[in-house]
């Protein structure tokens, strides 16, 4: 069994057993359809394995804290798919130049007050990056999560993300890359 592998079967036992805030059940997998959808709206292909995420545990709705986006669909309470999401906020950015959107970053799961864990979907190792918008600068708005959506996933199954530990001296590596990127790029239609 390939790392990739144990790792899904890891992720799928326990999206089986947490609903973060109280979902009633884990949503289907996506197809493949839904996915090619997905990246052609996008502009850019998922990263593998955020790909096998959706198409083999789920639409989102599970992972840290509110769980992961659904792809392409918001849900009927009103929780934004991760397309239309990264949609409206490079749409928003192209409005407002002091917050513009890196291009190929993609939101994945909201942690409430604005805040975003966001895949770099042009990382090698797909990079998970943390948006948090509140000290309102622009440039001090972005950091890195994780080097890889493999250790952000594993942190999660281990308990041992920044939000699990909630350590007051942690600091987060602030991401570089965001004045480049974000001035990179077209932004797709839907």
């Amino acid at each position: 069994m390939t790392r990739n592998a144990q790792l899904l079967e890891r992720v799928a036992a326990k999206a089986a057993t947490v609903r973060p805030w109280g979902r009633p059940s884990l949503p289907e997998p996506v197809g493949e359809a839904t996915v090619a959808q997905a990246e052609a709206a996008l502009g850019f292909p998922l990263p593998a394995l955020l790909a096998d995420l959706y198409l083999h545990i789920g639409d989102g709705g599970f992972g840290p804290e509110y769980g992961l986006l659904p792809l392409l669909d918001s849900t009927p309470s009103g929780e934004p798919a991760a397309v239309s999401q990264y949609l409206a906020n490079r749409e928003s950015g192209r409005q407002d130049p002091d917050w513009p959107w890196p291009e190929g970053v993609l939101p994945i799961s909201h942690w409430g007050c604005a805040m975003y864990a966001c895949v770099d979907c042009r990382s090698p190792e797909a990079s998970v990056l943390l948006f948090e918008p509140n000290p309102g600068d622009p440039d001090q708005a972005w950091f890195v999560d994780a080097p890889s959506l493999t250790e952000w996933l594993q942190a999660w199954l281990d308990g041992t993300g920044w939000y699990d530990v909630m350590d007051e001296d942690l600091s987060l590596t602030p991401w570089t890359q965001f004045r480049i990127r974000a001035a990179t790029g077209p932004t797709p239609t839907a």
